[in-house]
């Protein structure tokens, strides 16, 4: 059954960057959704996105210029990857755009999925702690063990102002973390909230990751230029900036501000990370190292 969508789509304008990106830049951070018929929603999901197309996405991506990618599974589809994994699977070695995804999964997958995930480029799990429809953070421990050994990742889409002792459980897990959008904690709060200052310490031990994404989803203002976020951007890189990542967070689900054309975006990172070494560390080398691009 097609249920009606509650929360608006991306921006339909997207020019090119003011500069040109790196080549191999890649976006870390992307959702695909639909059509609903074949790729059905969870029941216990917090939103109804409209469709969002790998076509309108490889759209997006040569007018920005990316080269690689990375399909994340969004919560409205809970263990359900299908969507994900079926423009892995079609990827053929003649694609212009470079694909690797990370899923959403339960302690009950087999390890024969796992590998399948492992060959279609599956390269970590997620765990959301925002929106309801993903796993649980105690299904993970249970997890960790089992993807070592593909040198997999989890991701967390967590407000880490609100997550007590996520700093602790991160530094057991055996496998490393990345962690959305800066933390994903108002920039009311400023750089010397705990929950930031802890994952700051956490990107010094070099086991973390912290995706530069989301600046409008954290900021008090509501359109570039975010200047708010420039302490969490600057305090991020300070601690570890071959740890740090971006994407565009397309198709950007429940929005706290009106919707940004992707080039903004885009331009908002490079005037962020003016310098030709941090933007080829945070949009080509990092993710390489961390994807196996």
């Amino acid at each position: 059954m097609h249920t009606k969508p509650d929360i608006p789509g991306p921006n339909p304008r997207v020019e090119a960057p003011r500069e040109k990106l790196p080549e191999g830049a890649c976006d870390t951070h992307a959702h695909l959704f639909g059509p609903q018929e074949k790729y059905p929603y969870q029941p216990t999901r917090g939103y109804t996105p409209p469709d969002a197309t790998e076509t309108s996405y490889r759209q997006l991506l040569n007018t920005l210029g990316f080269q690689r990618a990375v399909l994340v599974q969004p919560s409205v589809y809970g263990t359900d990857n299908r969507r994900m994994l079926d423009t892995l699977a079609a990827s053929t070695d003649t694609d212009p755009i470079e694909w690797r995804g990370v899923a959403v999964v339960d302690r009950h997958i087999g390890d024969e999925e796992l590998s399948r995930m492992n060959a279609l480029g599956v390269r970590g799990i997620r765990i959301n702690l925002v929106f309801p429809g993903g796993v649980t953070f105690e299904d993970i421990v249970s997890l960790a063990a089992r993807i070592k050994p593909f040198g997999w990742h989890i991701q967390f889409f967590v407000d880490v102002s609100k997550f007590e002792n996520l700093a602790e459980r991160l530094s057991k897990l055996p496998v490393p973390s990345v962690v959305d959008h800066m933390g994903h904690l108002s920039t009311r709060l400023g750089i010397a909230n705990p929950g930031f200052r802890a994952l700051v310490d956490l990107m010094a031990e070099g086991r973390t990751w912290v995706k530069l994404t989301g600046p409008n989803r954290i900021s008090t203002l509501p359109e570039a230029p975010f200047t708010d976020v420039e302490p969490f951007f600057e305090a991020l890189r300070e601690a570890r900036q071959d740890r740090c990542l971006f994407g565009t967070d397309w198709p950007h689900v429940q929005l706290p501000t009106p919707m940004p054309p992707d080039h903004v975006l885009v331009n908002e990172f490079m005037r962020l990370v003016p310098d030709d070494q941090g933007r080829q560390a945070i949009l080509v080398d990092n993710p390489a190292t961390l994807y196996g691009f």
